[in-house]
Formats: structure tokens, C-alpha cells, sequence
């Protein structure tokens, strides 16, 4: 039995257009962390903001209105996070505005915050020292202008490294160790014993 030879391609006759091949797979980038629900971000960093807010106003009422203001704008904005490191900065930068924003209005201005002898055993229970030299720290940081108070917050009271307050912060590494440096002088008169000498 003779096999056909195969056909000759005519010319005339426009070949069949071959299916496109398909793009070549795109980059798809992290998905983000998804927005926490607001009463874990309050659980998780409530004592943060509530010690910044401290730190600023040295007032307790004007902190616990930080507070509300910081949660009820995450609440309502819900930020989307990179990660927890840039939640957490987020938050430290609303709370450090929100502190300034009341220590500046027309209604603070008239009323005479609470001196630092007054904090004692008015601190709220959500806001505790873990130990004796953080709550001599922070009662001299309530002594010193407002610029070196979160670094020293930050780093003495959430334990956070150099870099990662200048990234929070939106300043350089340097910026974030000489704020360190003259903050610990400014108090170093003020403490007993050698917590700064460092």
C-alpha cells in the first residue's frame, strides 16, 4: 500500500494565524500585612502611645485625649501597613502630632498641667514602670524640652534600637544619637547613680 506523499503548501491558500503565545507571567509584589482590627493595634500598643503622650504633655488628661484621638484615627483611616514596624511608626509619629497639636491649642494654654510630682500614683494602671530607674528617667525627661523626649522614650521605654527610631521618625541615624546624647546630659544632673553614663 503506497503512502501519499504530503501535500505541497499552495501559495494562494493564506495559512492558518497561530494563537498568540501568552504574556510572559508579571511580578506580583508582597501582599501587604491586612489592617488589624483597631482593639488588637490598641492592645498591642496602647501603653506606647499613652507613654509618648505622657512624655509630651506631661498632663494626664491631655494624654488620655491623645489616646482616643491616635486610636480613633487609625480606626477610621485603617492604614495599610507594610509591616508591624511600619504600624508601629505610624502610630509613634500620629502621637507625637496629636501631643504637639494639644499642647499648642487655645484651651491648653489656659489650663496648668500636672507637675511631675503629681503623676505619682495618678498614672493610670495601663501605664506601668517595669522598674525604678525607668520611673526616675522618666520623671527627669518631663524636665527637658520636648525634642529629645521621644527618642529618649522610644529607646528607653519600648526598647527600641537606633535605626529603627530614625526610620519611625523620618531622621537620620545621627540625628536620632546626638538627640541621645544631649538628652542623657540634660538629665544626667537630674538622676542619682550612673544610668547614663554610657
Amino acid at each position: 500500500m503506497l503512502t501519499p506523499e504530503p501535500a505541497e503548501p499552495n501559495p494562494a491558500v493564506p495559512a492558518r494565524p497561530q494563537a498568540p503565545s501568552p504574556p510572559p507571567p508579571t511580578h506580583v509584589s508582597p501582599t501587604p500585612p491586612p489592617t488589624q482590627d483597631t482593639r488588637s493595634v490598641v492592645a498591642r500598643y496602647g501603653s506606647m502611645v499613652y507613654g509618648i503622650a505622657l512624655t509630651h504633655t506631661n498632663c494626664q488628661a491631655d494624654a488620655e485625649d491623645v489616646f482616643q484621638e491616635v486610636f480613633l484615627a487609625y480606626h477610621r483611616r485603617q492604614p495599610r501597613c507594610r509591616s508591624e514596624d511600619h504600624r508601629q511608626a505610624w502610630l509613634i509619629v500620629t502621637t507625637v502630632n496629636c501631643s504637639k497639636a494639644i499642647a499648642l491649642s487655645s484651651w491648653r494654654t489656659r489650663v496648668v498641667p500636672m507637675t511631675v510630682e503629681d503623676l505619682g500614683d495618678a498614672t493610670p494602671a495601663m501605664f506601668e514602670f517595669e522598674t525604678q530607674d525607668q520611673d526616675a528617667i522618666f520623671r527627669a525627661m518631663a524636665r527637658i524640652p520636648e525634642d529629645y523626649r521621644t527618642v529618649l522614650h522610644l529607646y528607653y521605654f519600648e526598647d527600641l534600637p537606633v535605626a529603627q527610631i530614625a526610620d519611625a521618625l523620618g531622621i537620620e541615624v545621627g540625628a536620632v544619637k546626638m538627640r541621645l546624647s544631649r538628652g542623657r546630659g540634660l538629665m544626667r544632673d537630674r538622676l542619682q547613680g550612673a544610668l547614663f553614663n554610657e
